[in-house]
């Protein structure tokens, strides 16, 4: 069985509501779930959820949610890897043993059908454990610079200083979106950024982290760009 996880608390404090909040007039949650189930990639669609309002929206569009999400991984300080060994233990007990799971964010209105869809065929032809979404930094973090204590400029890397942009290697960053796996890896909570991965390489235009409501006005522009663009649909 192929298994959609999508972790989705009640308990936001930087957004409040942010899994079910508005986002360009739908609930955030409903593009992850419409993306899963439009990749038919999956014979369950799930949230991972504490929250009877959360549950409720799930529902209505269309995902299942089969369990109510144990308090115990759903504080501040619970990372996302104990929530899906949560979820494919729970239907190991009922007998439908999931093969392969896609951990999908609730917050992640960028992420399409055929990005999931091709990043499964990815991690199968490389028979890596893991394959998830990542994207390039947009200038090289060997040049990066911090603020000291004294109000002035320090490099991070000093031996970088002379050398040119484009003689530096290109890094990458997780996107966020979502992360496909062996259920077994899961299982044993095989570390994600390792030789295990294979990494799914997305355009930093399809990328945003939304954790401020800064954050989450620039997303909105940003899609709805996308989907006058074609680039969204």
């Amino acid at each position: 069985m192929k298994l959609c996880v999508i972790p989705a608390r009640g308990g936001s404090k930087r957004i409040p509501r942010k899994n079910i909040k508005s986002f360009c007039g739908q609930a955030m949650i409903s593009y992850s779930i419409k993306a899963a189930l439009e990749s038919k990639c999956f014979d369950q669609v799930i949230v991972s959820t504490d929250n009877s309002e959360i549950a409720e929206v799930a529902k209505n569009f269309g995902a299942r949610v089969p369990f109510v999400r144990p308090q115990s991984l759903s504080d501040d300080f619970i990372s996302t890897m104990p929530v899906i060994k949560h979820a494919i233990e729970w239907f190991d007990e009922q007998n439908e043993t999931p093969s392969e799971v896609c951990c999908l964010y609730a917050t992640a209105p960028f992420v399409t059908s055929s990005a999931i869809q091709m990043s499964y065929n990815q991690m199968q032809e490389t028979q890596a454990d893991y394959c998830f979404t990542v994207t390039s930094f947009a200038f090289p973090i060997q040049r990066a610079i911090k603020v000291s204590v004294e109000n002035r400029i320090e490099m991070l890397y000093p031996e970088n200083l002379e050398k040119r942009s484009q003689d530096l290697e290109e890094s990458f960053h997780d996107a966020g979106q979502f992360y496909w796996g062996k259920a077994e890896s899961f299982r044993q909570q095989q570390p994600l950024f390792s030789k295990a991965a294979t990494p799914f390489i997305l355009p930093r235009y399809l990328v945003q982290d939304i954790d401020t409501l800064e954050d989450w006005k620039q997303a909105e522009l940003m899609y709805q760009v996308l989907q006058k663009s074609g680039e969204q649909d």
